[in-house]
């Protein structure tokens, strides 16, 4: 059992990286702290902005800002923690290598079988979400798609499966109307599908050419939300539609955190950074600034955006909107501008999936090196220095799976995957030595949470006195969602406990208990489905990765030398 809980040694780490300019590994030093901070805007101002704003100010109304100031605290937290380590030990493999570290290897590979699921998921819903905004500018434009190659095969039979169990009319529906072959229906999405190819392609080049191309797409990005600002802030106050922030929370506080896990999976772009540590001009240094920098610049775009559309359009009636940017600008009929917009979230929609396309390889890539899956996945490609068949199995699955799969389905999953990794990477900094602050290196200020983390699960456990006691009390007859709530408050108890015992530092604490509690907040239909996955991978550990281990072939070696 031992051998499962084995760890990469420390040292071992820090000396194979003390020189950030050193190309042994193969991979390019061409990342600055520019391009890490426009790499994270890229992937965290995409889907969340363009799309779950809405439902998130349907519920939240103007008050939806603090949604993302909470978001955005939680994730400070754990930037902070991904910065520690990112500083410590720039390697490729992000939560993965850091859970390595810390926890031993079977938490390790949990970790990055996780990721995979997310990385996987976060690129599928995102290039679903490009192919129907790129639908609205070609019927814009006259050209006109068939349906049967626009949705996936599993959205069209859910409506032709929901209108067949309410008795309704089937004839005209997508399901029935589309091509046959073999008698299945012909239903793809042909779009989502290309520009997941596309990426890939580009992400196959190098880094150097998918960050030029990052880079400009962000900045147009930037532009066109400070266009919208602009123009947004200019309306409402020459027309003076202020009253339609009041009430500011009209469903309280309660309906603000409902959307926290609709929007958090865009913040993964935080991971995704530290997944190029390996290509950093000065890791130890850039890689800190790049995922504060970008979190800062992501928020304050998050808060002003939802108070414009909030400002334009009473937050009631985003009921079901998938677009809304576009939309409020409808309303006030300016057609034009809502273009411009889907014209924008075009761009948004495939600035993010560059960015998973390029952290996916390169979790596969470290998970190789360590010899938990196939050597094939850490082959370096010798022309363009890039994970090569990493990058193209990456993009097989993604595109594989997008031209059927219904984004619906699995959103939830994103959110749950990226929680995990940051749960065990504030959790990991908790086990860390201490060291010497090193001149130009990040590291963590310590603040003792031996008395002020008990205080503050103090005040939460009698702010959610009510819901707990209610829990406790019909625990036979409750829900699956309430018993993970429980989970929570004993698992935060605990932490308290050790918080005071062993005197732990507050930063890293915080963001175990705020990662944990948003996901529990996460439908646990989804859980059961991540469990799943989970329980694949661990087969797959047993089956592969435990004696193929690169720590387990070392210890054999040893142990007959």
């Amino acid at each position: 059992m031992g051998n499962f809980f084995r760890k990469k040694h420390i040292t071992a780490l820090s000396t194979s990286n003390d020189n950030p300019h050193d190309t042994s590994t193969g991979l390019k030093r061409v990342l600055t702290v520019k391009d890490l901070t426009l790499m994270g805007v890229a992937a965290v101002i995409g889907g969340g902005i363009f799309s779950t704003i809405g439902s998130a100010a349907f519920n939240g109304g103007p008050g939806v800002i603090f949604l993302f100031i909470i978001t955005a605290i939680t994730c400070g937290f754990t930037a902070l923690c991904y910065a520690e380590f990112a500083s410590r030990f720039p390697i490729a493999g992000s939560a993965y290598t850091y859970s390595y570290i810390s926890f031993g290897e079977i938490v390790a590979w949990i970790i990055g079988w996780a990721l995979i699921l997310e990385y996987a998921i976060g690129n599928i819903v995102v290039a679903i979400s490009w192919s129907a905004y790129f639908n609205n500018i070609l019927k814009a434009i006259g050209i006109q798609l068939p349906d049967w190659l626009s949705v996936g095969y599993q959205t069209a039979y859910k409506i032709y499966e929901k209108t067949l169990l309410d008795g309704g009319d089937t004839s005209t529906l997508l399901y029935n109307t589309a091509p046959k072959i073999a008698g299945i229906p012909l239903i793809i999405n042909l779009p989502a599908f290309i520009i997941v190819v596309l990426v890939t392609m580009l992400a196959y080049v190098g880094i150097k050419e998918s960050k030029k191309t990052a880079n400009l797409m962000v900045i147009v990005k930037i532009i066109v939300l400070l266009l919208v600002a602009l123009i947004g802030f200019w309306y409402i106050f020459a027309n003076e539609t202020t009253s339609n922030w009041t009430p500011f929370l009209p469903n309280g506080m309660t309906g603000v955190l409902k959307g926290v896990s609709a929007v958090f999976f865009a913040y993964i772009g935080f991971d995704a950074i530290s997944t190029t540590a390996e290509e950093c001009s000065n890791p130890q240094r850039d890689l800190p600034r790049g995922m504060i920098y970008s979190l800062i610049i992501c928020t304050i775009i998050y808060i002003v955006t939802a108070l414009v559309i909030t400002g334009l359009v009473r937050s009631s009636e985003f009921e079901n909107v998938t677009d809304p940017l576009a939309f409020v600008f409808d309303k006030i009929n300016m057609q034009k501008v809502g273009f411009f917009i889907s014209v924008s979230a075009v761009v948004a929609a495939t600035s993010v999936l560059l960015v998973f396309q390029l952290g996916q390889p390169r979790i596969w890539m470290s998970m190789s090196r360590d010899g938990l899956l196939p050597k094939s996945f850490a082959k370096v490609n010798p022309k363009y220095q890039t994970p090569g068949f990493a990058t193209i199995v990456a993009g097989v699955l993604v595109a594989g799976l997008v031209l059927f799969i219904d984004d619906k389905l699995i959103t939830d999953l994103t959110s749950i995957g990226t929680l995990f990794a940051f749960v065990l990477v504030s959790g990991g900094v908790l086990y860390l030595p201490k060291i010497q602050k090193q001149k130009g290196k990040f590291s963590i200020p310590y603040i003792n949470a031996q008395f002020i983390y008990p205080i503050i699960y103090i005040f939460g456990a009698y702010l959610f006195y009510d819901r707990t006691v209610a829990a406790f009390e019909n625990i036979g007859n409750e829900g699956y969602q309430e018993v993970l709530f429980i989970i929570f408050m004993l698992l935060a108890g605990i932490l308290a406990i050790l918080s005071f015992l062993r005197k732990y530092s507050l930063v890293p604490v915080l963001g175990v208990v705020c990662c944990l509690y948003l996901m529990v907040e996460i439908p646990a239909n989804s859980w059961i489905v991540f469990f799943g996955w989970m329980a694949l991978g661990l087969m797959i550990y047993f089956l592969y990765g435990n004696k193929n281990s690169k720590l387990n072939t070392e210890h054999e070696i040893s142990g007959r030398g």
